[in-house]
């Protein structure tokens, strides 16, 4: 299969459906100015012939029929990240002029903890951020020594949030891996997105959501409670919600929770899940017809992972899920 950048255009492969494109971790932009859906996604390089990690994208008018994919960000040589240790969980926002990519990557080189000093080896895993002036990319590291939250982390899917001040703001997950039960933080950031701006601020932990809790048995395992996916939104009436994803009866879930403050700090208020049946790590996105969408990956594992699209009503606190798209993932 040929990968061409995303800005050339010359060998277009048209035609796509979602029930045929391998999708982990999707995220939509709506750019306007084109009247393009962006479906970004990562390109893994078992799954693919592309010589390293690499995020791709797929462009829709019309959220039926796809091109793509494109290369639109590989892992550079010379950077803290192995070049084929893995892109997750790619997502990119237009903030401030340009267009920024968040993507989670990796290097199981350098080891940050091993067994029996912890319960599951630990490996250097974080968010960075890349930018280019165009949704197509190419898309160039902002910081290559390391991770935008500490590198003493194991973090992943990490998002951007814009406070009620203006102020930007990174928001991530703490692996359970590290600290078992799974964590939500968020790290303030400088104005042009290039490094942190100051320290982490704890915002929950996976096991507050009371619907995992409730089917805990006693054992002698370790308990681990996952925490995957944050996506934050403001509702019409100003609610502050977020989305994330974990495990419900050993299968994985799309839920939200909301911030009763209305503020990042929270606190934060664990909601029901809003899809189960091995369905998770979603986001919202308006389609250029001012109606909501929820995307996220079913099921879990890849290479059979698919995009699925849900049909979503925003009310006045939060978001509800109306009914799965099969027109357009079929």
């Amino acid at each position: 299969m040929p990968y061409n950048k995303a800005s050339d255009t010359t060998n277009p492969i048209k035609g796509h459906r979602l029930k045929n494109i391998p999708a982990h971790d999707p995220f939509v932009l709506s750019h306007k100015e084109t009247n393009t859906y962006y479906l970004y996604t990562t390109g893994i390089p078992e799954l693919t012939d592309l010589e390293r990690s690499s995020v791709l994208v797929y462009k829709s008018k019309d959220l039926l029929n796809w091109e793509g994919p494109y290369v639109v960000f590989e892992v550079p040589d010379g950077t803290w990240a192995h070049p084929q240790h893995g892109t997750w969980a790619p997502e990119v926002h237009h903030y401030d002029n340009k267009y920024y990519l968040f993507v989670t990557l990796h290097n199981r080189d350098k080891i940050l903890a091993e067994p029996p000093e912890v319960w599951k080896t630990n490996h250097l895993r974080g968010t960075s951020i890349a930018v280019s002036n165009s949704p197509d990319g190419p898309f160039e590291l902002l910081k290559t020594d390391g991770p935008v939250p500490p590198s003493t982390f194991m973090t992943l899917d990490g998002t951007l949030y814009v406070d009620e001040g203006g102020k930007p703001w990174m928001v991530y997950c703490h692996e359970w891996i590290q600290v078992i039960d799974g964590t939500f933080e968020a790290v303030p950031l400088m104005a042009d997105l290039s490094c942190a701006d100051g320290e982490p601020l704890h915002l929950f932990k996976a096991s507050d959501a009371p619907w995992i809790n409730a089917e805990r048995k006693p054992d002698v395992k370790p308990t681990v409670y996952v925490s995957d996916g944050c996506q934050l939104y403001r509702t019409k009436g100003g609610h502050l919600v977020m989305l994330w994803s974990s495990y419900k009866n050993d299968s994985y879930v799309q839920t939200i929770a909301s911030s009763k403050s209305g503020k990042l700090i929270g606190p934060w208020e664990q909601l029901e899940p809003l899809v189960e049946g091995d369905s998770g790590h979603g986001m919202l996105f308006k389609t250029f017809e001012d109606e909501w969408m929820l995307i996220l990956h079913q099921p879990f594992s890849t290479p059979e992972s698919r995009a699925k699209i849900y049909e979503v009503e925003e009310t006045e606190n939060s978001f509800k899920v109306i009914k799965p798209r099969v027109d357009l993932h079929g």
